[in-house]
């Protein structure tokens, strides 16, 4: 439980190097995600070049962190696969979340960087990235080491917890 519990949004890197092994780790993790009827319709595009990562970076204006990534991992959603229309939303976040856990493991530090479902967005990525018009990027996930170390908060609340019935 303790990535979990460990986990935050980390937008600051230095610049130590992300290896394959451990981008390889990070790709297993994603796969490992439950799908709707197990048909992983998941896609994931490994970004190192830094001229492609300015380019990402410059997605939308929350998307700044992406140039100073060792790697960023764009998660994709294949409209063929999926098994019931739009679950690829969810199977491709279940995949993301598990990246992102696995990211805490092996010690790094990653966020979430939205693309789904605003248009402008999602023609951005799919341009700099030749991404086929059938397959839709999810999020971009920037990841390198850590040069922050956000504190972490409780986020249990009661308030939202609800038996039975509302």
């Amino acid at each position: 439980m303790n990535p979990i519990f460990e986990r935050r949004s980390i937008r600051r890197y230095t610049e130590k190097i992300v290896d394959d092994n451990q981008i390889k780790q990070l790709l297993k993790a994603g796969m490992c995600a439950p799908s709707a009827r197990n048909a992983r319709p998941w896609h994931f595009i490994v970004v190192k070049d830094k001229e492609n990562l300015k380019m990402l970076s410059q997605t939308h204006q929350y998307a700044y962190m992406i140039k100073d990534a060792s790697v960023a991992i764009v998660v994709c959603g294949d409209l063929r696969v999926q098994s019931y229309r739009d679950y690829w939303v969810l199977d491709c976040s279940a995949a993301t979340e598990n990246i992102l856990l696995e990211a805490v493991q092996l010690g790094l530090g990653a966020v979430w960087v939205a693309v789904y479902p605003r248009d402008e967005r999602i023609r951005y990525v799919r341009n700099v990235l030749s991404i086929p018009t059938d397959v839709i990027p999810l999020c971009i996930i920037p990841v390198g080491y850590p040069a922050e170390t956000p504190e972490q908060k409780e986020r249990y609340d009661d308030s939202k917890i609800h038996y039975e019935k509302w």
